[in-house]
């Protein structure tokens, strides 16, 4: 049975930021393949929740490497997936922001 998804607010911000990057840096195919990515992967994460690697163990958090520059960062929550944050790994050494 399929988890629902829930999108938070930052993680609907942040995945707005990276859309409206690759549209005006590198035009509407990279745009279109980033967005089908990542809508195939919450499929597989709606089917097989635990599919993440575990990021912080007493937070609940999993993360996925959607492209070799964004995380998504998510928690189950019972039959919900709750998703945390998309986070570039271009940022720098920082601590991603959950």
């Amino acid at each position: 049975m399929a988890h629902e998804i829930i999108w938070t607010k930052r993680s609907l911000i942040r995945f707005n930021l990276i859309i409206d990057y690759l549209q005006s840096e590198w035009g509407h195919l990279a745009t279109q393949n980033f967005i089908n990515k990542s809508y195939h992967i919450l499929d597989l994460i709606s089917l097989y929740p635990e599919l993440g690697s575990i990021e912080n163990q007493e937070k609940n958090i999993r993360g996925f490497l959607i492209t070799k520059h964004n995380r998504l960062f998510y928690r189950v929550e019972g039959n919900r997936i709750i998703l945390l944050n998309f986070f570039d790994t271009r940022s720098g050494p920082e601590r991603p922001n959950y």
